[in-house]
């Protein structure tokens, strides 16, 4: 397995693949459409333009884009400057594998190295396996929004964690 930086050209279409699988299949996304590759490009514009990393891992055998990971902004206010929200996606096909635990490691080291604070992460409530990763690498549960969602003809919990991050070493108001 290898770490790196993703871009649109070389990666938007599994990008594009893990996405839609997630939003089709799982409540790791709660949207109802797959998106497009016009979105997804978009969307690496947006973290391009924001300084914010795609990490991908690729597998060495194959070539293939394992997972990525990614965060933005938490809320569009300045006094959350040092706030981002974080996500993780991992292919179907290469998920029990230490992927996910990677990326999130080199996430937080990115975070850190971008003087951020706080690392957040909205999690189904029902997602054990997210949820144990998170509070292994040092995420405590910061609250639950009870009935957040429907999808997949039920009501789903969104559950928030976070890291405190010893970053920013000299941190500003506005």
């Amino acid at each position: 397995m290898t770490l790196i930086d993703c871009e649109f050209g070389r990666h938007g279409d599994a990008v594009l693949a893990i996405f839609n699988d997630a939003i089709l299949n799982t409540t790791a996304l709660y949207e109802y459409q797959p998106r497009t590759a016009a979105f997804v490009e978009g969307w690496f514009q947006a973290k391009r333009d924001g300084d914010l990393p795609v990490i991908g891992m690729l597998d060495d055998a194959s070539g293939r884009l394992m997972g990525f990971a990614s965060y933005g902004p938490f809320r569009p206010h300045a006094a959350y400057r040092y706030s981002v929200e974080h996500s993780v996606y991992v292919d179907r096909d290469f998920r029990q594998r230490g992927v996910a635990r990677r990326l999130m490691t080199a996430l937080i080291e990115r975070a850190e190295a971008q003087q951020y604070h706080t690392l957040i992460g909205g999690i189904d409530a029902s997602n054990a396996a997210s949820i144990a990763l998170h509070e292994q690498l040092g995420f405590s549960h910061a609250g639950t929004v009870r009935q957040a969602a429907y999808k997949f003809d039920r009501w789903l919990d969104l559950a928030f964690y976070q890291r405190i991050l010893a970053t920013p070493g000299d941190p500003r108001g506005g």
